[in-house]
């Protein structure tokens, strides 16, 4: 939502608007079904942003969180930051960031959609510290006993207004579905190189988590380390007499994948919307 430049909470030297973002609402499953990363459900918890909150609060209250539009991949856009974050803290339902808007016309060009409500809100971020259940039970919200990562901890980068929210419980009003596959296929012509070494680290994550594939899922082209990649999906398999999940967790190859995986994912996007 906004909060107009006459409201006694949201005076802006500019005139502009206050642009309210809420993103990540804790305790709310949602599921990522992706090219890239597979098929599970995903949620974050209260206290997952405290410390990244912290971390990136200036002396002046604001935040140095950057505020992007479509996390910067907008076509028209860009990466222009939309305005710097006044306050960012961690509510009781989500984290909470208000944003007076910079006076461009690229802010005024998403001003009537902001305030009519039809976007979401997204984040992109690190995962520092998660959990795994890779065999629930069926449930309510889970019918079909998908995987379930519950994120302890993040370092937040981005977070800001899109088009396409995965998760309807997350708000930009003055995170995508397609996210991560978005940023990966814009990616693909832009920066192949960095697009393969994602696309493979993506491949380790799935087999770490025992993750189902999509069954429209592309093709990953061969790298030069394409034999450690077979070695990591091999000693992450689970076979009727081998070792569990957790235990092939613990291999060095497949530890080695999920350090690779975390140090790449700082450069993608989870998405949700409200």
């Amino acid at each position: 939502m906004t909060r107009d430049d006459d409201s006694p909470e949201s005076p802006t030297e500019n005139g502009m608007p206050v642009m309210d973002v809420r993103f990540s609402p804790f305790n709310e499953w949602y599921e990522i079904n992706s090219y890239y990363e597979g098929q599970f459900l995903e949620r974050t918890v209260p206290g997952a942003f405290k410390a990244t909150i912290n971390a990136q609060r200036q002396a002046d209250g604001s935040s140095s969180v950057k505020v992007l539009f479509n996390h910067g991949m907008d076509f028209t856009i860009g990466d222009k930051v939309l305005g710097k974050a006044s306050e960012l803290r961690e509510g009781s339902q989500s984290p909470e960031m208000l944003v007076p808007l910079f006076d461009t016309s690229y802010t005024r060009d998403l001003m009537d959609g902001l305030r009519a409500g039809v976007y979401g809100s997204s984040f992109m971020f690190e995962v520092i510290r998660d959990s795994w259940d890779h065999e629930p039970a069926r449930s309510t919200h889970n019918p079909e006993g998908l995987p379930e990562r519950t994120i302890l901890e993040v370092r937040l980068l981005e977070a800001g207004p899109v088009t396409w929210p995965a998760n309807p419980a997350a708000t930009a009003g003055l995170r995508s579905g397609g996210g991560t596959d978005a940023v990966l296929e814009r990616m693909q012509d832009r920066d192949p190189g960095r697009y393969g070494d994602l696309s493979r680290s993506f491949e380790a994550f799935r087999s770490l988590n025992q993750l189902r594939d999509r069954k429209d899922a592309p093709s990953i082209a061969p790298s030069p380390d394409d034999s450690s990649r077979r070695q990591v999906a091999s000693v992450a398999a689970p076979s009727p007499d081998g070792p569990s999940r957790r235990q092939a967790g613990r291999s060095p190859a497949v530890q080695a994948a999920a350090r690779r995986y975390a140090e790449l994912l700082t450069s993608l996007a989870r998405t949700s919307g409200e």
